[in-house]
């Protein structure tokens, strides 16, 4: 989504792949959002559980109102534009989206536009993170301890 901004984890590892994006990942991705409109609790509580998208039911999401305007929201799935189109479902317009944490990984203050590399031990924390049959040892890279 090129109107959001944060957190990018880019990766030939198909491997670390998996663990983020695929269907049976458990890993955690929080957002910071801000909105257009009132954030009534009726509101917040729907995006919380209740809510489908494309036809099917999403999972719950960890919604927390952040102040007048702003909601931080954790999710467990990744559909396209899936806090955008969850927030127009209950009257709600996206007008900042930053990703601020995948897993175990977060911006810890890098700054925008700037990138680093993952550590071995971010690696294996992500892959255990997200699929625990991809713990240590998983993929090309050897354990390292």
């Amino acid at each position: 989504d090129r109107e959001s901004r944060g957190l990018l984890v880019l990766s030939s590892d198909g491997v670390v792949a998996r663990a983020i994006i695929s269907p049976a990942s458990s890993l955690k991705k929080e957002y910071q959002v801000r909105v257009d409109g009132a954030l009534t609790p009726d509101r917040i509580a729907r995006l919380r559980h209740g809510l489908s998208l494309d036809g099917r039911p999403l999972k719950p999401a960890g919604v927390f109102r952040k102040g007048e305007d702003r909601l931080r929201f954790i999710l467990t799935e990744g559909r396209n534009r899936q806090i955008r189109r969850m927030c127009e479902l209950v009257g709600l317009r996206v007008t900042d989206l930053q990703r601020t944490r995948i897993g175990p990984l977060s911006l810890d203050g890098l700054p925008e536009g700037r990138w680093r590399r993952l550590t071995v031990t971010e690696r294996r924390d992500l892959l255990a993170a997200g699929d625990p049959s991809l713990g240590p040892g998983s993929g090309p890279y050897p354990e390292v301890t």
